[in-house]
């Protein structure tokens, strides 16, 4: 590798370093803002499509770039099913629609990873895992193999704890869990887990968290 080369590798990662910091801060402001308007504007239309609508696009743009006509088809539906709630007024049980929402979500995310450990088939993380490690051990794969099945649970986890804060604890709670606790634990659950992995396996080579997203995003993960 060239001196020039070698230079550039610094300035590259702290270039990556602060995208990730500021997609970060992006995604905390929103989460906020999202709890406010769950809060104190739940009901009002402008509000329905500034809490669904960067959602709804986001699946609709990745599901157009990769060509998956069902997505995309789901996703104009979901439009056409809000537009026709906001059109009509009825907005007064909007609440169930955000519950539908995070419920759906990881619903979706559990059955991706869960599909992946059928028979015959190669587990979410162990494919990411072959993409980053040099040396892929048996141990590794029957660690990662485990470890798609915990992020299944932690998704179950997080849709049982929904329901269950909707039907029993004021709505702020709710909001609270749906929009800022629920994105901070899949954070602490990712970052916790890379920690652990290390202290428990030493034996595993070692990848950088940074190059585990990086391999998520290459593989289209959900």
């Amino acid at each position: 590798m060239s001196p020039s080369t070698e230079r550039c590798k610094p300035a590259r990662q702290s270039a990556g370093g602060w995208r990730m910091a500021g997609a970060g801060a992006a995604l905390g402001a929103y989460a906020l803002l999202s709890h406010g308007l769950m809060v104190y504007a739940a009901r009002e239309p402008w509000a329905v499509a500034v809490l669904f609508g960067p959602l709804v696009v986001a699946v609709g743009l990745a599901a157009w770039q990769r060509r998956q006509t069902g997505l995309m088809a789901a996703c104009a539906a979901g439009v056409a099913l809000l537009v026709a709630i906001v059109a009509r007024g009825g907005v007064a049980d909007i609440q169930r629609l955000y519950v539908l929402q995070h419920g759906g979500l990881h619903l979706a995310l559990a059955w991706a990873f869960a599909s992946t450990l059928r028979s015959g088939s190669t587990p979410l993380i162990t494919a990411l895992a072959q993409t980053v490690h040099t040396r892929f051990t048996p141990e590794l794969r029957a660690y990662t193999r485990w470890l798609t099945g915990l992020w299944v649970v932690y998704f179950l986890a997080m849709v049982a704890l929904s329901l269950l804060l909707y039907a029993l604890a004021p709505w702020a709670w709710w909001s609270l869990f749906g929009n800022l606790l629920s994105p901070l634990a899949a954070g602490l659950l990712l970052v916790g887990e890379h920690a652990v992995r290390y202290w428990r396996h030493p034996e595993f080579e070692r990848v950088s968290l940074r190059s585990a997203l990086d391999a998520y995003r290459r593989q289209g993960g959900p």
